[in-house]
């Protein structure tokens, strides 16, 4: 295999979706492949290489946003038909650029997922699917939560339409006709489906996912049920997956499977001899992966990984050898062809700096006008704000089409902003008066030139809930800002769970009143995350959570006019009360609240804690001895008069403070749990203790498990 180089394409289209380009099959003696990719402006491009650059085949008028394109065409046939999505409309366009297809599905909601398969067209809009065959509607289902992306088994190798829909709920439902035959738990929220090898396999049931968290699986859809073939965790906190392909890269004969990131890492992994997936390549861009596609597209013979970018490069990774030429005194000169396409781009800079010169002359002659109005630019960021469950902590990922000027971050709710290895962006904070104008945190970002993306962490306190507004202030002119506003919940350390462990001590907390469903259920998704916002299908629901900073559960199972919620962490319960107490007497509902209280939940919770605890206080001495400790090493000339314990701890120095770095106050946070613990514990027999707390914190300040619990039982 040759050298794999990054290398930008000559393509630049608008901000793109997921899953928005596609490669045309290649036609007879034509060896290269065509590149279908559509964006945000509404546009649909296709173009070839030639020499090294774009020449483009059809480009179709703007309109509304296109959120998908795939590609169709008559079963057995080559799939080189285009279709796009846009609104609530989906298009259709021969290679050539002709339109011979315009269908309106009539969805209330813009399609965010769709699929083509002959004469079969299945649509998703949030939690609505809809499958129609020649346009005519055929079957309807709405899922439990959002569709993140749709798919269907290959009709001419299983016989029969099986759908397949990724929810947010970390669940692949699989469908048969209008019902659903059944789920498929997954690791994470999945955001992407593919078929492997593009055709499902051998017996064409083989599905492939990623997750919004990073994970990738291998999953065979059988008609009996699923079969998990092999799960990949996300061990090096990499970014969720956009998109998946397989194509055999490498050329051994074995496709490998292409997986692009929303942090903007390309991978390329192989199939080992018992058919496990190995990583093989990788490549950093600096902007989340779109779409991802392999082909021949440069040059004939070699193959290529292509990626969309969000602001619509198309870039390419090549197998073709760079050819590099030695010179006199070993001094490595560029082949002919490389220097001749470095000097092509050097007049193509040159001339894209003369238009900016140009432009900025305009825009100041026409600003100092008397008749000049100056209007606000428009530009699109792509952001998430998502529970991270091996640390505890949310990322906020912001992406803009421009580069990033400032970052204006500001809570209404106590959070600490946690060290991010990817950001190099300059953060100064501001002093803060929380009882005067609500501020606990203020904090600016100066980003870097040509900073597009950037990545931060925070981690919220269970209990505090407000809310954390984002200002982003492009490079733009005149200077404009867009707020971006997201929800710090009661109970924000939650995640959900497909089950808990039913053996643990609960407590228990039950609310009867005159509420509706949809009421209860609002109530619930202001308390925790990855609640749908739509209220659910029947009569009652169930939901399980896990606490990713702790490891306790809780258990939602409400209806209209009664609630019940379990948890084997007394201070759970204790928040849930008190904030849908609060939620009711806002609406003038009255709320008849009973609970039970298991004694053998508290020792079981400060068992939970335990470890970390004791984890984070032998961190922090650790940390509080490396200087003094280098100062003898100095005095002493070296280290080996020290006993093993201390040599490590100096080995180890760097690492130790760094992770110590990476995670402020967690000590506080431990402590901070304990002592709410024990006032919730005896607030629920109604007593204040209060005055206690500082006899616990000597405690803790010389912390020993069985004497803290000893304290519990006796306060």
């Amino acid at each position: 295999m040759g050298t794999w180089l990054f290398k930008m394409q000559t393509c630049k289209v608008g901000v793109t979706s997921q899953k928005t380009m596609k490669l045309l099959p290649t036609v007879g003696r034509k060896a290269t492949q065509k590149v279908a990719v559509a964006d945000h402006d509404g546009v649909v491009t296709c173009f070839g290489m030639k020499k090294g650059e774009a020449v483009p085949v059809f480009k179709s008028l703007p309109g509304q946003k296109i959120s998908r394109l795939e590609l169709g065409g008559a079963l057995g046939t080559p799939q080189e038909k285009i279709f796009v999505s846009s609104g609530s409309e989906v298009r259709g366009y021969t290679k050539k650029g002709k339109q011979f297809l315009t269908f309106e599905a009539n969805l209330t909601e813009s399609i965010n997922a769709m699929h083509v398969s002959g004469a079969d067209l299945f649509v998703c809009a949030s939690y609505i699917y809809n499958h129609y065959c020649d346009c005519k509607d055929q079957d309807y289902f709405l899922s439990g939560d959002k569709i993140n992306d749709v798919l269907c088994l290959p009709v001419e190798t299983v016989g029969r339409i099986v759908p397949i829909l990724a929810c947010q709920d970390r669940v692949l439902r699989v469908l048969q006709g209008s019902d659903l035959q059944y789920d498929v738990e997954v690791p994470g929220p999945p955001t992407v489906l593919e078929l492997l090898n593009r055709d499902g396999g051998k017996g064409g049931e083989e599905v492939l996912y990623g997750t919004a968290d990073g994970k990738l699986g291998l999953v065979q859809i059988t008609k009996s049920g699923p079969i998990t073939s092999w799960e990949l965790d996300n061990e090096k906190k990499k970014g969720g997956v956009l998109c998946i392909d397989t194509f055999d890269i490498v050329g051994d004969g074995v496709k490998d499977i292409l997986v692009g990131r929303d942090d903007g890492t390309v991978e390329v992994y192989g199939l080992d001899s018992s058919n496990e997936p190995t990583l093989r390549f990788e490549n950093v861009l600096s902007e989340s992966v779109t779409s991802i596609q392999g082909g021949c597209v440069g040059k004939e013979m070699y193959d290529e990984v292509l990626a969309t970018t969000y602001t619509g490069w198309v870039s390419g990774l090549t197998t073709e050898p760079q050819q590099m030429v030695a010179g006199p005194g070993d001094e490595i000169k560029m082949s002919r062809e490389t220097q001749g396409k470095v000097a092509a781009l050097r007049a193509e800079l040159e001339q894209l700096q003369v238009k900016v010169l140009q432009g900025r002359e305009k825009y100041q002659q026409s600003s100092q006008s008397s008749t000049a109005v100056s209007s606000v630019p428009v530009f699109s960021i792509n952001d998430k704000f998502t529970l991270c469950q091996d640390d505890a902590s949310y990322s906020l990922t912001l992406e803009v089409q421009t580069a990033i000027d400032n970052l204006l971050l500001q809570s209404d709710v106590p959070i600490d902003l946690l060290d991010v290895e990817k950001n190099s962006a300059v953060v100064s904070f501001s002093e803060c008066d929380s009882e005067s104008n609500g501020n606990f945190l203020l904090a600016t970002y100066r980003c870097q030139a040509n900073t597009t993306r950037l990545e931060l962490k925070v981690r919220s306190i269970e209990g505090q809930y407000g809310t954390l507004q984002a200002y982003v202030t492009p490079r733009l002119q005149p200077k404009t800002c867009q707020v971006r506003q997201y929800q710090i919940k009661p109970l924000s350390l939650h995640q959900r769970t497909h089950a808990i462990d039913q053996e643990r001590p609960m407590n228990t907390l039950r609310l009867t009143g005159q509420f509706s469903f949809a009421e209860i259920h609002s109530w619930v998704v202001f308390c925790l995350p990855e609640v749908p916002e739509k209220t659910p299908a029947g009569d009652s629901i169930t939901f399980y959570f896990q606490n990713t900073f702790l490891g306790t559960q809780l258990e939602a199972t409400y209806c209209k006019g009664e609630a019940n919620f379990k948890s084997d962490n007394i201070s759970t319960i204790s928040i849930l009360k008190d904030v849908l107490s609060k939620e009711a007497t806002k609406r003038k509902i009255n709320l008849n609240t009973s609970y039970e209280v298991n004694e053998d939940s508290v020792s079981h919770t400060l068992r939970m804690i335990h470890p970390k605890l004791e984890y984070q206080l032998i961190l922090a001495k650790k940390v509080q001895l490396i200087d003094a400790l280098k100062e003898l090493q100095v005095h002493e000339g070296n280290a080996d008069f020290l006993i093993p314990e201390y040599r490590s701890i100096l080995d180890e120095s760097a690492q130790l403070l760094e992770e110590y770095k990476k995670q402020p106050a967690h000590l506080e946070r431990l402590y901070g749990m304990i002592t709410d613990l024990f006032i919730d514990k005896f607030k629920f027999k109604g007593q204040n203790v209060k005055t206690k707390v500082s006899q616990l914190l000597a405690i803790l300040n010389n912390y020993e498990l069985d004497s803290l619990m000893e304290f519990f039982s006796e306060a």
